[in-house]
């Protein structure tokens, strides 16, 4: 393992609306970046110093630290399997940061099988983020951490040009945080929807109301985020709908896990279901409001 007085190198795959403004402060931090993705269209990043990779294998050849931004964990094992997976590539230590919202259950389990098919060679840190693509952006994203501390500790130093890495416990604690994160983020998305039908339907203006009360109780960063969308009904993606589906299994995981009798948990998890089943799942996720409008 490097110890603290030596500089990674960091590579990075997937590449999105998160993991794209992600790479560009992680280059600018560190100096270099190894790149890979399904097609060379990364000219920006390439110019402020980042190295394309060919694959995910030549990738692992040359990085110490591997941030994946990828949607979930079968996405990942894709990019870690075969000929030229990055596991083709680890053969040497290698931290692989798990920046997707998934399980915690499945995080763990696929530590241990690639702790054991690589000698140790291959370790994880669950780094999974809040914050959107604004805040991807702005380099203000909440990051939560789980894994050995010292692990945690190079996960941070890392992606400290990110935002705010903060290690909550071991392995899998930050996908529990997420969870939690995503319950919250949920509840608000749908309670913003509802709240805007039954206020334009009042004859209230949603401009209006939501300026007021965004200065309130009811104002947060989510609500600051989406203002205009909600208010335009703008629904064109920066964060698609459809994923909450299974943050919210992943919060029943972690629910049932600890004998937590949830309340609000079952109705957002229908809810969802219920907008994805409708074609709005490609949508924002403050596509909520059309769902309310369309109930």
């Amino acid at each position: 393992m490097l110890n603290n007085d030596v500089s990674p190198r960091v590579g990075m795959i997937g590449l999105g609306s998160m993991g794209r403004p992600m790479a560009g402060h992680l280059v600018e931090a560190h100096g270099s970046l190894a790149i890979t993705g399904r097609t060379r269209r990364y000219d920006d990043l390439e110019a402020a110093g980042a190295t394309w990779h060919e694959s995910a294998r030549d990738l692992a050849a040359a990085s110490d630290v591997v941030v994946a931004m990828l949607p979930d964990l079968p996405e990942l094992e894709q990019v870690l399997a075969g000929p030229d997976g990055l596991l083709a590539g680890a053969d040497h230590d290698i931290l692989l940061l798990i920046g997707s919202t998934s399980s915690a259950i499945g995080v763990r389990e696929l530590a241990e099988r690639l702790e054991r098919e690589t000698e140790g060679r291959v370790r994880v840190v669950d780094s999974p983020v809040s914050g959107g693509e604004d805040g991807a952006t702005a380099g203000t994203l909440s990051i939560m951490l789980g894994g050995s501390e010292d692990d945690a500790a190079l996960a941070a130093r890392v992606l400290d040009a990110c935002g705010t890495p903060v290690r909550l416990g071991p392995l899998g604690a930050g996908q529990v945080a997420k969870a939690c994160n995503q319950l919250v983020v949920s509840s608000t998305a749908m309670a913003l929807a509802e709240a805007t039908v039954i206020a334009t339907r009042s004859g209230i203006d949603p401009a209006q109301l939501w300026d007021l009360l965004g200065g309130g109780y009811a104002g947060s960063n989510f609500l600051a985020s989406r203002r205009d969308k909600l208010v335009a009904a703008d629904y064109s993606p920066s964060g698609v709908a459809k994923y909450m589906v299974k943050d919210l299994r992943f919060a029943n995981d972690a629910a049932e896990a600890t004998s937590t009798n949830a309340v609000l948990l079952p109705a957002l998890r229908a809810a969802f279901d219920e907008l994805v089943e409708r074609g709005l799942g490609d949508d924002d996720i403050i596509v909520t409001r059309r769902l309310i409008e369309e109930r």
